[in-house]
């Protein structure tokens, strides 16, 4: 089994280094691309040291049977027939393919068996708030039909990259020291501060992030619920939380949910709101699983249930997610 990373050294590169090392994935090699920003990099993976290739359109990818990308949607489009040119299934953590037909969009935790079907070698990895609500509401759409989706998010600094969560922890810095503050990587301030904006927006008033929640779910989960969403950037550093509202077409308890998301793959209750115990992003961070608190009744719809949720979106909204889709694809026996 020989494995790629494209976009090796950003900050989901460096936690497929991580995960597929935790998860004692079954490679035999492991080859590292980027840019000619961080091509001659060495990174240490099992004891062995590995320099990023510049990623070329040329036969690297020939032996290759699983390529990891995340080196943007730019790069993804441009180098996807050389990544699958000789049968590499290519998992793209970039929004490039996520809505193509002959692209399955998958979660595992909700639509393993999507990647099964991949007429161009590519199979896509959602958006990390998306990731996220999907592994806590496929256990609820098997008690009842979810009709609409309300959510807003809480997005840490680590959802615009290495260099975002650099930034914040400089913007901290230079508040204390009474500088400037720099602001490169978002619209305003982050520091002491909350940004109702994520992506850039849309016609239609929402943004492109917002966007992705509402289409993705769709295909992910083979729904016709629809999904309103407001994205807001955070000053967390790393995981990302959501407040979810679902409308359903029998009413659901919130103990019968507490149940059924506490059986469900890949989700942690922790939800005890009389010891002040719930799900924070300071706590989830680094972690596997999605975190659910708060769950409870809505009181506004008999048929309206409302959680909390957080999670390290860098893992499971990103790298984790990637090495699932593909740790099923070996299990199956469907990798080249």
């Amino acid at each position: 089994m020989k494995v790629a990373i494209v976009g090796a050294s950003g900050a989901v590169g460096q936690e497929f280094l991580r995960i597929l090392d935790q998860r004692n994935f079954p490679l035999d090699e492991l080859v590292l691309f980027g840019s000619e920003r961080s091509a001659g990099r060495k990174y240490t993976f099992r004891g062995k040291e590995i320099e990023v290739k510049l990623l070329q359109h040329n036969d690297d990818f020939r032996d290759v049977d699983i390529a990891f990308t995340s080196a943007g949607a730019g790069t993804s489009k441009e180098f996807a027939d050389t990544i699958t040119k000789y049968g590499a299934v290519m998992i793209d953590n970039s929004s490039a393919f996520r809505m193509d037909n002959d692209v399955p969009l998958v979660v595992p935790e909700c639509n393993a068996e999507d990647a099964l079907d991949r007429p161009r070698g590519i199979i896509a990895n959602p958006n990390c708030t998306t990731i996220m609500m999907v592994v806590c509401l496929q256990p609820l759409e098997k008690l009842s039909h979810i009709k609409r989706i309300r959510v807003s998010s809480y997005q840490s600094a680590s959802g615009a990259g290495a260099a975002a969560m650099a930034e914040l922890e400089q913007q901290y810095a230079e508040l204390v020291e009474g500088k400037p503050v720099t602001v490169k990587k978002f619209p305003h301030q982050l520091a002491y501060n909350v940004i109702p904006q994520i992506d850039v927006f849309q016609p239609n008033g929402y943004t492109k992030e917002e966007m992705k929640m509402f289409n993705e779910t769709q295909k992910i989960m083979h729904t016709d619920a629809r999904c309103s969403a407001t994205c807001v950037r955070v000053s967390s550093l790393r995981s990302h939380s959501e407040s979810v509202w679902i409308e359903t077409e029998r009413p659901i308890s919130a103990e019968e949910a507490r149940q059924a998301l506490a059986a469900a793959p890949g989700v942690t209750v922790k939800d005890d709101p009389s010891q002040l115990i719930y799900p924070m992003p300071l706590e989830t961070a680094g972690l596997d699983d999605i975190y659910v608190g708060r769950i409870r009744e809505d009181l506004s719809d008999e048929c309206g249930l409302t959680f909390w949720l957080s999670g390290d979106q860098i893992r499971k909204g990103a790298a984790l997610n990637a090495v699932q889709i593909a740790e099923y694809l070996i299990k199956v026996g469907n990798v080249k």
